[in-house]
């Protein structure tokens, strides 16, 4: 049996009726909203929660410990050094542009049946790829080693990598069948995304000078550029690039992913207390719009409008010369795909454009209680700024882990015998390129550091939420009376109760919410491949059981959601442990199913659509950073603004829902205290102001809607 909720919070705890209530009245302590006779809940999992953090810094630390983000986007040259590294052997700063000596081991590498690959061949670290000369031959040689080489780093990058003049005749004659330790640059080359690629079109004075020489033979064709284009346009290399952008457009991430959606959502909740009727009508125009835009910018960076398409090359290079890689594809994929959203989107903000009207009652009522309790609107600034420390903490430490393999060399069965300067021959034995090797405890720790992330923003979400439902619920309670010290004194003392009684419930709540979306995230990609099997074996039961278990975990994940947040309410307004809490919520709702459904669906689609509005216009200001010279070329340039762009979408939205709580919990908050309050009074409320009760007790406007649906 609950308990009566009018003994547990508010200043004027029993009702007009009830014997001696005057007298009990005068015992309560002026100015106390909510009592404090609380004890501590579900303190086995806060105990839990400290024990997982402390997991999570020390799987980041491992991070710290062990990647180098520039392998994320930067190749290894034949010594294992990342290019652009200074802790490299030799200091490579600067030379963060991975170059292929010897082109008939590209060409070979070409070939399908052969058993070697790209990697296994000689690369090497410049500044910018090599051009031929039109009067003269010239030479990339090794980094300057040895007893015979005696040149600095600084010389070396100085004469154009050209050291060819100092060499013994030994070393002259293994340079000449293409052995090293200098090589000749007989073809162009452009730089694609840190990597040369070559250009079929062969340099004739080159050419000539070097079979004057008698240099070996040079194979040349198409196989030539498509080698090194396949290496730089696969799968993984093009999945590194895009988690190294988000390194690279840190700036764009802390101004359009942090503090635009904060200042826009300050925005939108100043506005909502003066014109609640009109912000409705313009959250749905402006989403309208913004969504158009950023549909636009796909268009446009996709290459299918304008001429503004992204490039893979950096730097200078011919006009007439057109590289597209895998991004340019991921971007009509992803413009298709908002095409699709855009014209549903469109069309539901039509449809519910009659029933905007039946949400703007309780939205007074939120803004309301926002006015007169000023601290709400400022109250999100705090875990806003939590979680942004949390998140820069942890991209930083999520770029680290995914560069945290070892470098080891390859075993090939190639020909990829070199000179070497310190032994002062040619070496056949070791001289295989480099790759990264990843363990699976990387793959492990990694999963884990996004379960962390999961839990974490969940946890400072329902923190907020918990918050704000306390402060709401004190002015419920407190019958609407503005007190002298209400805009304050809530929010502090609602902060204090969950810190002291409630951390551990609100720490269970978030981990069960993570791990459903967790879990869900995970079966996703089993589910299609699933399908697709079913799909192609005409299976058809198991079709269904593959959309029907789909349809089945997106329900679950929902009910978990809704569930939960009514219980971080009822924990504020009650104190009790979370599944208690849990129990309370499901039964108000049940009881009083139509009254909240006829208010709230509304109400949070119009709040939705806001949370939207903030972050797509997030979005398109990345947009708009990311279209800056500074992005598209040099060392900062980002291969594609696809993944900046999303990232800024979702912190967006992460802080829009953190503000439109506010209103969002306010609502939620307001309708199951009047639910309460009328359960308690046996259908009558003691405590709900006039214009809550217009909307959520008037038999008419229910039976019409009823009749409506």
């Amino acid at each position: 049996m609950r308990v009566s909720l009018g003994t547990v919070i508010g200043r004027f705890p029993f009702s007009s009726s009830s014997n001696g209530g005057g007298e009990q009245n005068q015992n309560l302590e002026i100015g106390d909203v909510i009592r404090h006779d609380r004890r501590c809940r579900d303190v086995p999992f806060l105990v839990f929660f400290i024990a997982f953090w402390i997991a999570l810094i020390v799987n980041s630390s491992f991070g710290f410990y062990k990647g180098n983000p520039l392998r994320l986007a930067h190749g290894l040259d034949y010594k294992g050094n990342v290019c652009g590294d200074k802790n490299g052997t030799p200091n490579l700063h600067g030379l963060g542009v991975r170059y292929w000596v010897n082109p008939n081991q590209v060409f070979e590498s070409g070939f399908k049946d052969t058993h070697s690959d790209l990697e296994d061949f000689k690369s090497i670290c410049l500044k910018d790829c090599p051009v031929p000369s039109e009067d003269t031959l010239k030479w990339v040689c090794n980094y300057p080693e040895g007893d015979e080489i005696r040149l600095s780093m600084k010389q070396w990058v100085a004469r154009d990598y050209d050291y060819f003049s100092f060499l013994t005749p030994d070393m002259r004659k293994s340079s000449l069948q293409l052995l090293g330790p200098c090589y000749p640059v007989l073809f162009p080359s452009v730089n694609v995304l840190w990597s040369c690629e070559f250009m079929t079109r062969k340099s004739n004075v080159s050419l000539q000078q070097w079979h004057q020489m008698g240099g070996q033979t040079v194979d040349d064709g198409m196989m030539l550029d498509k080698t090194v284009h396949k290496s730089i346009n696969s799968q993984s290399s093009v999945l590194r690039r895009y988690v190294a952008d988000i390194g690279k457009a840190w700036p764009v991430l802390i101004v359009c992913g942090g503090l635009i959606p904060l200042v826009l959502s300050l925005v939108w909740l100043a506005m909502i207390q003066r014109l609640v009727a009109a912000m409705t009508w313009v959250t749905v125009a402006l989403f309208d719009i913004l969504i158009i835009s950023v549909t636009m910018f796909f268009y446009l960076k996709a290459g299918w409008i304008g001429n503004d398409a992204i490039s893979p090359i950096i730097g200078k290079h011919d006009p007439y010369y057109h590289i597209s890689g895998r991004e340019r594809g991921h971007l009509h994929f992803v413009a298709v795909l908002m095409t699709i959203i855009m014209a549903v989107a469109i069309l539901s903000s039509i449809a519910i454009a009659r029933r905007i009207v039946m949400a703007t009652s309780v939205l007074k009522v939120a803004s309301k209680i926002i006015g007169e309790v000023r601290a709400l609107i400022i109250f999100p600034v705090m875990p806003s700024a939590l979680l942004a420390i949390f998140y820069i903490i942890w991209i930083s430490a999520t770029l680290y882990l995914l560069s945290s393999g070892q470098v080891v060399r390859d075993r090939c069965n190639a020909n990829c015998c070199a000179y070497d300067l310190r032994l002062n021959h040619v070496n056949c034995e070791r001289c295989c390129g480099h790759t990264i090797h990843y363990t699976p405890h990387i793959g492990l720790a990694v999963l884990f550091h996004i379960f962390g992330w999961y839990w974490v923003t969940q946890f400072v979400k329902a923190f907020s939420s918990t918050v704000i439902a306390g402060s709401v619920a004190s002015h419920y309670w407190a019958r609407g009376e503005v007190l002298q010290e209400i805009s304050f004194l809530p929010i502090f003392s609602s902060v204090k109760r969950l810190a002291r009684y409630n951390i551990g419930s609100v720490a269970i709540g978030s981990l069960i919410v993570s791990f459903v979306e967790s879990s869900s995230r995970i079966l996703k990609p089993l589910r299609r491949k699933l399908m697709v099997v079913d799909i192609s074996t005409h299976n058809r039961v198991g079709k269904f059981l593959s959309v029907s278990s789909h349809y089945a975990l997106t329900a679950i994940e929902w009910i978990i959601k809704s569930v939960n947040h009514n219980a971080y309410i009822m924990i504020a307004i009650t104190g009790e442990s979370f599944f208690a809490a849990s129990a309370m919520a499901t039964e108000l709702i049940k009881n009083n199913i139509m009254r909240i459904g006829k208010v709230n669906v509304i109400g949070n689609v119009i709040l939705f659509l806001g949370k939207l509005c903030v972050s797509l216009a997030s979005a398109l200001f990345a947009f708009l950073m990311l279209d800056t010279h500074r992005y598209k070329s040099a060392h900062n340039k980002v291969s594609s603004p696809l993944i900046p762009v999303l990232v800024c979408w979702g912190l967006g939205f992460v802080v829009a829902t953190l503000f439109f709580a506010v209103v969002e919990v306010s609502i939620d908050t307001i309708i199951l205290s009047y639910c309460q309050d009328s359960e308690e009074h046996r259908g009558t409320t003691q405590y709900a102001t006039p214009l809550l009760m217009q909307p959520l007790d008037d038999p008419n406007e229910m039976d019409t809607h009823t009749h409506e649906q």
